[in-house]
């Protein structure tokens, strides 16, 4: 454990709030591998410029400034479009202990959300998502190439967000 006032080292920088930025992560994106980079590429972020010296309080704050900014850049990349905001409930797990995340509704909006979709947007998401294929694997399951399953996967986000933008209004 740590002390309140300051992390003693970089491993215990790490090792406190992995668990939190990747929870973090998982519940924005929905999916252990992508969870899992944004979670690598939060940290790397932060080791060039965080202060292993700063305080508890300072460390978690810039984690979470620099998990929006790893977000948004997912997302930019991912939709074409930007998203920075995290609901106050999850941007409270950089400074309590972690806790189970709510998922109470999330997988019936999923599922809204899928059934929306047209057939072949909703399975390439299915394949990629749900079922944690690779780009080949998926390609190979819908009897396309890996570039033409790309582009699908590409379109079947943008739809979903759109969906989901709808059902929000």
């Amino acid at each position: 454990m740590v002390s309140a006032d300051a992390y003693p080292n970089w491993e215990a920088i790490y090792r406190d709030n992995v668990d939190r930025v990747y929870r973090v992560m998982f519940a924005k994106v929905g999916n252990r591998a992508d969870a899992e980079d944004l979670t690598a590429e939060v940290f790397l972020a932060a080791l060039r410029t965080l202060r292993a010296t700063a305080s508890v309080g300072e460390v978690r704050s810039y984690l979470l400034a620099t998990a929006r900014t790893v977000l948004a850049t997912y997302w930019r990349r991912t939709l074409g479009r930007e998203i920075t905001t995290l609901d106050d409930e999850l941007a409270a797990a950089f400074v309590s202990d972690p806790a189970p995340l709510p998922v109470a509704g999330l997988v019936a909006r999923a599922d809204a959300i899928l059934a929306e979709l047209p057939e072949r947007y909703r399975r390439i998401l299915q394949l990629r998502f749900l079922e944690a294929c690779s780009l080949k694997e998926a390609a190979a399951e819908l009897g396309i190439s890996v570039g033409n399953a790309k582009v699908l996967q590409h379109r079947a986000l943008r739809h979903a967000a759109a969906v989901a933008d709808r059902m929000e209004a």
